[in-house]
């Protein structure tokens, strides 16, 4: 019998800031109505991890096929890779950080490749929601990190950076302590995930240099055909096609920071030329990149409107 055909979920791609090691979204831009009931079961992922506060409200948090509700004084931990989806019953505050535990596990059990992954397993396979009471030493982590991205004092940056570190060690207790708790929802597609987890790795750090298919289904010890199947499968796209993705993000963040010329930008993002760079610059934001230049000033106060999605652009509250 052939595998039962899933309900189409939607890849969205978060980059971190330039020089920090996480992406905090909040403030009064994040107080609305959650998601559409009638699409409930339109779940979606992310490249990163989300931990999310909610401040008010009330509704249901979907995490992978069990429905959960949340109210307010609640934290969700949802891994990379996990399908979910957030549907009000009435107007909801979240606040929300997004972040790569392998980034941060990296730095905190340097040159020990066992230990890494066994950490980042534990971060990945599991998501959960719940009260603040319960996991009081992450909730004031994840408020303190809050305040620190919306205060921007001097040092901020460092200081965020080291209570990321706690907040993953936290977290870590929690996944392992509650490794054999049957409350807390196990990623039902984790394992096929993982498998194509090192291919997303090996883009992220070589978008620069010519990619292949093939290459990166030997990264995955995958036969190319398989791995381009599971690629489409949960990612809504063909390997190159998120390849382009990623060296378009990169090119947009160049340009918000940088006056440096077309064939440069180009180069510097991994395009062949000038010409690859603006057809694949279209196709994924519907205009060239001298528009978008031209421009740039307002893109600078916005410029997560080009967190592009894999199916459609990220536009806010209905997209998470």
């Amino acid at each position: 019998m052939g595998r039962k055909k899933r309900d189409k979920i939607e890849f969205r791609f978060y980059e971190l800031p330039q020089g920090e090691s996480v992406l905090g979204l909040m403030g009064e831009r994040w107080v609305g109505m959650y998601g559409h009931k009638e699409r409930a079961n339109e779940l979606h992922f992310h490249n990163l991890f989300e931990l999310g506060c909610c401040r008010q409200g009330s509704g249901s948090l979907i995490l992978g096929e069990k429905q959960n509700q949340y109210h307010e004084n609640m934290i969700s931990m949802i891994p990379a890779n996990y399908p979910h989806n957030t549907v009000s019953d009435e107007v909801s505050y979240w606040e929300y950080l997004f972040f790569d535990p392998a980034q941060l596990i990296h730095e905190l059990f340097p040159n020990n490749a066992r230990i890494q992954a066994e950490k980042l397993s534990f971060i990945n396979q599991r998501a959960d929601l719940l009260p603040t009471e319960s996991c009081h030493v992450l909730a004031a982590l994840a408020e303190r990190i809050l305040d620190e991205l919306r205060d921007r004092r001097p040092y901020y940056r460092e200081c965020v950076n080291y209570l990321m570190r706690a907040l993953l060690l936290e977290l870590l207790r929690l996944q392992e302590g509650k490794e054999s708790e049957s409350q807390w929802e196990i990623n039902p597609d984790s394992a096929l995930l993982t498998q194509i987890t090192p291919a997303l790795r090996y883009i992220e750090e070589n978008y620069r240099e010519p990619i292949r298919a093939a290459h990166l289904a030997r990264e995955c010890g995958l036969s190319e055909v398989h791995f381009r199947r599971i690629f489409e499968d949960y990612m809504n796209m063909a390997p190159m096609d998120y390849v382009n993705l990623v060296r378009i993000q990169k090119a947009c963040d160049l340009m918000s920071r940088e006056d440096s010329s077309m064939d440069v930008i180009a180069l510097e993002c991994g395009f062949a030329s000038v010409s690859t760079y603006t057809r694949n610059f279209k196709k994924i934001l519907k205009t060239t990149p001298y528009q978008w230049k031209l421009k740039k000033d307002s893109y600078r106060s916005n410029l997560l409107t080009y967190n592009i999605s894999a199916l459609k652009g990220w536009t806010g509250l209905d997209s998470l």
